[in-house]
């Protein structure tokens, strides 16, 4: 029972023994403000062995200066991996209420890949079928070439180019400009299916 904790010792140990030159064998990543103190040191023993020479000096500042940098980029590292831990933490449980809160409500519908839900309170929600929507932009193309035909030969009536008909009674004659016959029941039909689509 006690061959763990002895264990543990024995790496702690491992870890000391490796001193602060153990800082310069570590990832970037996973570098603590102690590692950047550590390697600080190493660097500061190895110039004063090299001597007092003024260039030796000027290099011993300039190392300082990286080293702040690195311990602050280190530090800054280390404050967003915590901040990333405890957002996991909050979402991990607001996860597990949100389960637990679905499982009191009832049980999972589990739909198929072609079903879907739909709130019937969004304003926003599918109305139609894609069928529905289909048909209604046939009708309006088509109407909208029939209402340009219309415009054109309005238009060729208004010019003078062609001269207004007139029927027996001195009306001009609609059956000319709208053929009669099957299409008045297409029409009756395009009418339901409109206040069909319409009424929902």
């Amino acid at each position: 029972m006690e061959e763990p904790p002895l264990r543990e010792e024995e790496e702690e140990e491992e870890e000391d023994e490796a001193g602060p030159e153990g800082a310069l064998g570590k990832s970037p990543l996973q570098l603590t403000a102690e590692d950047v103190y550590d390697i600080s040191y190493v660097m500061g023993r190895e110039l004063m062995a090299l001597g007092s020479d003024p260039r030796v000096t000027q290099l011993q500042f300039k190392i300082v200066r990286v080293l702040e940098m690195l311990e602050t980029l280190v530090n800054e590292g280390n404050l967003t991996v915590e901040e990333l831990r405890m957002e996991r933490d909050n979402l991990r449980k607001e996860v597990e209420g949100l389960r637990r809160e679905g499982s009191a409500a009832g049980p999972e519908v589990n739909l198929g890949p072609d079903k879907m839900v739909v709130d019937l309170t969004d304003p926003n929600r599918p109305r139609f079928t894609l069928q529905e929507l289909r048909d209604v932009l046939q009708e309006r193309n088509k109407l909208k070439s029939q209402l340009l035909v219309v415009q054109e030969e309005l238009q060729c009536y208004k010019s003078g180019l062609i001269p207004p008909r007139e029927g027996p009674g001195g009306r001009r004659e609609k059956e000319a400009l709208f053929p009669r016959g099957s299409n008045a029941n297409s029409n009756k039909e395009e009418k339901t299916i409109i206040r069909k689509l319409t009424s929902n």
